[in-house]
């Protein structure tokens, strides 16, 4: 019992945390706001070892002056990153639903660097519909947070559920710039995400990195293949 009380506090306590990470001069030493309650993978400093392949996508796709949409921007990492390399001139929206982790996102909004792009954040989930959604808090993480039943087996179960507005992609479009680069991670939602964003595909074709769950692969890979997209694995993606 004492264990467990003792688990729980250190859990609190943690979400409480906010960190200040930097990038290198390869990101234009940008900063990010994150904290061990989102995973505890963010007590390391060394924002470059997290996630190198998201962080390569972001260098390799992202020119400067783009428009970039991070669906599903968790802390931030690949929306901070894109910023850098899109530049001053360029656009970085982020979507993410869990509202504990828009508050992060509007910290590293706050840090002032003229060498990246500004960051506008919209609370939102992205679904294949406009309605209201069920978004579940993942225990192991908040990167593993999901919409419905949608969720791995590495979530280790629900610690909460969160009430939010889901719009489509296509929806976007009418409020947004059109994006150059579009990054999904949605925890198994992005068949739907793709569903409401024919427009988006066909019309303004953006340069695109998303993580399918193995269930979403045949169906994700049949709409992207219907809008004329060229697939490669993000670990054997070509240079250039």
């Amino acid at each position: 019992m004492q264990t467990r009380l003792l688990r729980r506090a250190l859990e609190i306590l943690s979400r409480r945390i906010v960190l200040h990470h930097r990038f290198s001069e390869r990101f234009s030493n940008a900063q990010l706001a994150v904290s061990p309650g989102a995973s505890l993978r963010y007590w390391r400093s060394d924002l470059e070892s997290l996630d190198p392949n998201i962080l390569n996508a972001a260098e390799e796709l992202v020119k400067p002056g783009d428009v970039v949409w991070d669906i599903g921007a968790n802390v931030g990492l690949f929306a901070l990153a894109a910023a850098a390399m899109a530049g001053p001139k360029g656009q970085v929206l982020a979507i993410e639903p869990d509202l504990w982790l828009v508050n992060l996102l509007r910290h590293s909004a706050t840090y002032r660097n003229n060498r990246i792009a500004p960051l506008t954040i919209l609370p939102l989930a992205i679904s294949n519909d406009i309605r209201l959604e069920e978004l579940k808090i993942a225990v192991r993480g908040r990167a593993g947070n999901f919409l419905g039943e949608t969720g791995s087996s590495q979530t280790g179960g629900v610690r909460d559920t969160q009430t939010t507005l889901a719009v489509t992609l296509d929806w976007l479009l009418t409020i947004c710039p059109a994006p150059n680069v579009i990054k999904i991670d949605v925890e198994g939602h992005e068949h739907c995400a793709l569903e409401g964003a024919a427009k988006l595909l066909t019309v303004h074709h953006p340069l695109m990195h998303i993580e399918v769950s193995k269930r979403n692969s045949e169906s994700v890979t049949g709409m992207l293949h219907a809008a004329g997209y060229s697939l490669f694995d993000a670990d054997e993606a070509p240079k250039g």
